[in-house]
């Protein structure tokens, strides 16, 4: 059976380069880079050089680079940092209501702890309107969070706009980059942002792994772990060696490849839409058409279970999703389509195709030849389905005639 891999979203298969970093680091330079003989100064080499090629691949300096555990662990750091440090200034902080929950669960923890929050409405596209950043700080606002891109729908949010806000009012402002780096130019200075969220596993690198933008100068001093001075005091704990420096090398790689690959995958994506959309009836594009990560498509079928979808698609061979793979065994649909204002049933519906660097043209005709028999066979045992096919043919003979349906 045809195996095809469109689930780059919820991880990435790592590439042999970065296999060849990681190995070479478990196996030749095992010293602890805090030591101060020969096999720890090594390996104290290969961390900044990861550092070096990380900071590269988004504009910074050497030493705004925290190495973390990947996407959770940054969020956690940069809001509870800059939360904590800086709350005798103000107690208020601003999200959207799309934020992976590393960010919302963060911020509504916090919001137990005495701080105000205000979770931004979207559009229908899934799109923060900058006039609502606007309408929504006070003199009490110390932080705005909006990630750089959603990770169940795709769009790209105006963060260059609402960063200038911030800085313009004295305010700190974090974005989450885990799906946008790696995809679409990622520069912390034209972004304007203080802390930007990375990880490794999301751009053919190791899991585990992943790292916090701090700029110079933010008022950032609240470390999550007690412990030795790793990392400049800013995350105790022994560094993890073998991943950070595949962090390194896939950064070093996604950049050289980046704009090749974008537009690669872009070809790939807009055929994908157009066919999907074109060949099954009641099916709707979620997330904003323009705006959107090039690798990422994202649908809602009218009547149909995602979970099913799912594993219709899993019996062929093909793996996709229903959203964020961190919430892939809730049997809740969505917040982030709720929050676009899609109806709770429909929201049920939803798949997520995401693409990459290995799939081919031929991948894309592989699920437009298996996807139509199965919508068509699971809307066919659906009562919701067969209700509104019901309706939408005026009911049955008594109801036609007497104008009420009494069936």
């Amino acid at each position: 059976m045809r195996k095809v891999y469109f689930d780059h979203s919820a991880t990435t298969p790592v590439r042999p380069e970065v296999v060849d970093e990681v190995c070479t680091s478990l196996k030749e330079n095992f010293g602890n880079p805090t030591s101060l003989h020969y096999f720890g100064r090594q390996v104290r080499k290969d961390v900044e050089a990861a550092r070096e090629k990380v900071a590269a691949a988004i504009g910074a300096i050497p030493n705004e680079i925290v190495f973390t555990s990947g996407g959770t662990e940054s969020d956690n750091m940069a809001i509870h940092g800059v939360a904590m440090s800086n709350k005798n200034k103000g107690n208020h902080i601003i999200t959207s209501a799309v934020e992976h929950h590393a960010v919302m669960n963060t911020v509504k923890a916090l919001g137990k702890e005495g701080f105000t929050i205000t979770i931004l409405p979207v559009d229908k596209y899934g799109m923060v309107s900058v006039n609502d950043v606007v309408a929504a700080i006070t003199d009490k606002t110390i932080l705005i969070t909006i990630m750089h891109a959603n990770n169940e729908v795709g769009t790209i949010m105006p963060i260059q706009e609402i960063a200038k806000l911030a800085y313009a009012r004295g305010i700190f402002m974090h974005t989450d980059a885990v799906q946008s780096f790696g995809k679409i130019p990622v520069n912390v200075n034209e972004l304007g942002v203080d802390l930007l969220t990375i990880s490794a596993h999301k751009i053919y690198g190791p899991k585990g792994v992943g790292a916090l933008y701090i700029r110079k100068g933010t008022r950032w001093k609240q470390s999550l772990f007690h412990g030795g001075a790793q990392e400049r005091l800013r995350r105790a704990g022994t560094e993890n060696v073998p991943g950070i420096t595949g962090l390194g090398k896939a950064a070093e790689l996604a950049m050289a490849d980046l704009p090749k690959e974008t537009e690669y995958l872009k070809t790939l994506r807009d055929r994908l839409i157009r066919q999907v959309t074109t060949k099954i009836d009641r099916v709707k594009l979620t997330g904003h058409p323009d705006k959107r990560l090039p690798n990422h498509a994202s649908f809602t079928f009218e009547f149909i279970e995602g979970e099913s979808m799912l594993l219709s698609l899993d019996m062929k061979g093909i793996a996709a999703s229903s959203g964020s793979a961190c919430t892939s065994g809730s049997l809740e649909p969505s917040h982030v389509l709720l929050a676009m204002g899609i109806p709770h049933e429909i929201a049920h519906g939803s798949i997520r195709i995401t693409l990459g660097r290995d799939n081919t043209m031929e991948d894309i005709d592989y699920f437009l030849e298996v996807m139509p028999p199965i919508v068509d066979r699971l809307r066919a045992m659906s009562p919701l389905d067969q209700e509104t096919e019901f309706a939408s043919n005026g009911g049955c003979d008594a109801c036609k005639s007497s104008g009420s349906c009494k069936s």
